[in-house]
């Protein structure tokens, strides 16, 4: 027993952060050479860094590579992959007494890593998914103590692992072998992101002083919900680890409600350090995602005693809320099924996104940057988001917030796009203890909607099958069909399983079950209707037009998207001088897709091609926004027999040119706003039917029956309005009505005029439909609007808009990214007025700041 030990007598510690590191490089096995862990070791070459903290950006601080997101920088910087990184630290070792113990705890290292404490190894890590945890008790001593972590470059590391790769996916499997590494998919480039590969302490370490016992698991649930929501059988169960001398271990459970202070209190006797308690809350108040109510979070909290005495308490943040996934078949549609989140015994559509890391450097996203993105969404009328299986399971302020926000959260596990290796019984155990470490990391978030395997791999196996004529076996469908599953059974059963994205039906992309990916439109993939994909691989502008959302018949669609550019502050941000043109090699740079030029087939029919970089910009936003508009309208109309949007992707890791609405430095796409309308929970939208009538379609996603008001109107883009409707309808709680219908000798269905609808009591936002496609309306060029700039305190401008003639593609713009509009990107018939408040907390706002186009 080391000499710094005392007769325990001390009060549950508060774990130490280890914040302040020195980082330095090597050649491959020079480190040790170098005793680059040994305290004696100078300071020179070292520099500072912090835990959490990014190589790239604190080799960029110090002038050793460029900007990695500037320019064409991913080659400058593809060094740091190959060398051999050493973080390292010195501590003073805090006092232990009898019954403690100290422990050390890493959330997060990225990825084959040596630990070595005073010297000594104590501990690896090939996984950048799972803690490591150590009880260092008898390896610290009083005074200065040398922590360093040694990471070993990820490419020698599976150097000699084999595998067959499928040849149609993008990146090159077989040269990087990242389905042989624990470590983020997207980081060796996506069709969307860049090559730079992470390395080093990406979440935080701490120590930690533990008395008698330890906390290790708490899962809390939602047994049941009474018909009437005036009662909630709860669970909480606990796990800890015992290693002192204590004759009695408890625990003491309090529940405390979110509003009124009501709580529910008892004691756990932990037999073998486990322990169960249930109750019954009376009129609780429940987790709801915001079209349906509030995201109630009561306190959790939790008081472990050794012989009475409190050895660790512990404060959780949990929702009262059940969750079920319904695939029952669909009486309205035979041979097909439901697949519909079911929220509190509520039907839900889920309208969403799928969300990619937020930045390349995933040890950098602070919950700031979170929060700034996880509002955006609420505020564009979501509901859910999907965490893509190529990149993290986020840090925990992700998921807090979307607690908070009363987002649903679908988890991904880690898996994306590539056959994993079965036959390595190392990596088999490393991948279950990932999956079990996630599952009791984020069981107790309400957030929490559905596990999934992962990404894409059973719908890419299925296609190599049927271009072989074979019927070959999934490698990693072990992890999907029986690992995976087993461990959502064992520690979280109330949450629904899938084994993957897309999944369900007689093939992988079906549209009769479970989930699809809508890549038709975009990569022109031939759709499967029930279990064949219907046509070929075609990227004519017929074949990837946006309008064939309307051939998707799927349940939920998962993914889908159109690419666009960011806004031109973005561009002239990352894109040098000379380069701001179309066909540069930094803006191509821009675009990982390929072809790069693939966005022409979709432009060409809808606003041509452009001729400049500022037209290019406009041009695939609008595109994107159509696009987005017209899929989501189409798919919302389908409820219950469609129940879920989730489009692809809401955010960037980098500045490029992407599927995002919301680009890397937070500016909204046009597509933001167009979805934000069409996400509405009450959604009016326009069916243009094959024999040239046109219907109006209601979507009302809320729990109350609603009374609308409306007026449809025909209108000239030359002026005037040709004819309008007064329309007064009910339309009932959760449900999809059609209200009105006009027949085709009432439409003339050409380019000169506009239909519109209009909510009297402001019930929906406001919606059109074109007859022709935008490059073919035929409209005067409008003069410019009435613009009038009302100043209202230093950070808060509201801009009064008036239009004489049809303005299309009206939008403010800001060059601060911080800024946020009440409505952006809209259109504004004749003699109609709308005002735009324009708000930036961070910095002063004037007149001169704000730009105002439109087309």
């Amino acid at each position: 027993m080391p000499d710094h030990k005392k007769p325990s007598s001390s009060a549950p510690s508060v774990p130490t952060m280890l914040r302040d590191w020195r980082l330095k490089d090597f050649a491959e096995n020079e480190g040790v050479a170098a005793r680059a862990f040994d305290a004696s070791d100078s300071d020179d070459g070292w520099i500072k860094v912090e835990a959490p903290g990014d190589v790239y950006l604190v080799l960029h601080a110090a002038g050793r590579i460029p900007d990695p997101f500037g320019d064409r920088a991913e080659k400058a910087c593809a060094w740091v992959k190959d060398r051999e990184w050493w973080w390292r630290t010195d501590f003073e070792a805090p006092q232990i007494n009898d019954d403690q113990r100290l422990i050390l705890e890493f959330q997060g290292l990225d990825t084959f890593a040596t630990i070595w404490l005073n010297g000594e190894i104590i501990g690896r890590s090939e996984n950048m998914f799972r803690a490591v945890r150590s009880d260092v008790t008898a390896r610290v001593h009083p005074g200065k103590n040398r922590l360093a972590v040694c990471f070993r470059p990820t490419s020698s590391a599976v150097i000699d692992r084999e595998m067959p790769t499928w040849p149609i996916i993008s990146d090159s499997i077989k040269e990087t072998k990242r389905n042989f590494i624990r470590k983020a998919q997207f980081g060796w480039g996506w069709d969307w992101g860049p090559t730079l590969p992470t390395v080093g302490i990406w979440k935080p370490v701490s120590m930690r002083t533990e008395t008698s016992a330890a906390l290790r698991t708490v899962k809390f649930t939602t047994l049941e919900l009474s018909p009437t929501h005036d009662r909630a059988k709860v669970s909480v169960e606990i796990e800890a680890e015992v290693f002192g001398t204590a004759d009695a271990l408890t625990a003491e459970i309090a529940l405390v409600g979110p509003a009124d202070g009501a709580h529910i209190e008892g004691t756990i006797d932990l037999k073998d350090g486990r322990g169960r308690f249930d109750t019954t809350v009376v009129s609780p108040k429940l987790w709801w995602t915001p079209e349906l109510g509030e995201s109630y979070r009561y306190d959790l909290k939790i008081a472990v005693k050794a012989d009475g005495r409190v050895v660790e308490h512990r404060v959780l943040k949990v929702g009262i809320r059940t969750i079920a996934l319904d695939q029952s078949p669909d009486p309205d549609e035979p041979g097909a099924s439901f697949f519909r989140f079911v929220l509190n015994e509520v039907p839900i559509f889920a309208r969403g996104v799928c969300w990619i890391p937020a930045s390349s450097f995933v040890a950098a996203v602070d919950e700031a940057h979170y929060r700034r993105l996880l509002e955006a969404a609420v505020e564009a009328n979501m509901n859910m988001v999907r965490v893509w299986g190529g990149g993290v399971y986020e840090h925990d302020a992700f998921y807090d917030l979307c607690d908070e926000l009363g987002l649903l959260v679908w988890q991904d596990f880690m898996f994306a796009c590539a056959p994993y290796p079965e036959h390595d019984p190392i990596f088999i155990e490393n991948v279950v203890a990932e999956v079990a470490y996630q599952i009791e990391r984020l069981r107790n978030h309400p957030s929490l909607a559905l596990w999934c395997g992962n990404n894409e791999a059973q719908v890419v196996q299925g296609f190599m099958n049927a271009v072989k004529r074979r019927n070959d076996p999934l490698p990693g469908d072990l992890f999907y069909s029986k690992k995976m599953p087993d461990a959502v059974a064992a520690l979280d059963p109330t949450t629904p399983y899938w084994p993957g994205s897309p999944f369900g039906g007689p093939n992988a992309n079906s549209m009769i079950a479970g989930d699809v990916h809508d890549w038709t439109v975009w990569h022109g993939m031939p759709p499967v209707p029930v279990d064949r994909a219907v046509g070929k691989f075609d990227l004519s502008p017929e074949s990837v037009a946006y309008t064939r959302y309307a051939e998707d018949m799927g349940r939920f669609i998962s993914e889908y998207g159109i690419q666009a550019s960011p806004v031109m502050e973005t561009l002239t941000r990352c894109l040098p001088e000379d380069q701001r043109s179309l066909g540069s090699d930094a803006l191509l740079n821009r675009i990982k897709d390929h072809p790069k030029n693939k966005v022409d087939a979709m432009l060409v029919s809808v606003t041509g091609l452009p001729t400049s970089l500022e037209q290019y910009v406009d041009y695939t936003q609008i595109t994107q926004a159509e696009g987005l508009k017209f899929g989501v309208e189409h798919f919302r109309r389908r409820k219950p027999h469609c129940s879920g949007s989730l489009i692809w992707q809401f955010n960037d890791c980098w500045p490029g040119i992407s599927w995002s609405l919301i680009d890397y430095y937070g500016f909204a796409k046009a597509s933001y706003f167009f979805v934000r309308r069409a996400y509405a929970p009450v959604m009016a939208s326009f069916k243009a039917m094959d024999d040239g009538s046109v219907e109006l379609w209601i979507v009302n996603d809320t729990l109350n029956s609603i009374d609308i008001e409306l007026v449809v109107a025909l209108k000239a883009f030359a002026g005037g309005t040709v004819w309008s409707d007064s329309i007064a309808a009910r339309v009932g709680a959760n449900r999809v009505e059609i209200v009105w219908r006009a027949e085709s000798d009432r439409l003339p269905g050409d380019r000169r005029h506009v239909l519109t609808v209009r909510s009297r009591n402001d019930i929906f936002p406001a919606n059109r439909h074109f007859f022709a496609p935008i490059k073919d309306l035929d409209r005067p060029a409008p003069p410019a609007p009435e613009i009038k700039f009302e100043q209202r305190g230093s950070h808060e401008i509201a801009v009064h808009l008036g239009a004489t003639d049809y303005l299309y593609f009206v939008h403010l713009l800001v060059a601060d990214e911080r800024t946020r509009f009440s409505d952006n990107y809209f259109d504004l018939a004749d003699g109609e007025t709308t005002t735009v408040v324009v708000r930036n907390e961070a910095v002063a706002l004037s007149p001169d700041n704000v730009v105002v186009r439109w087309r």
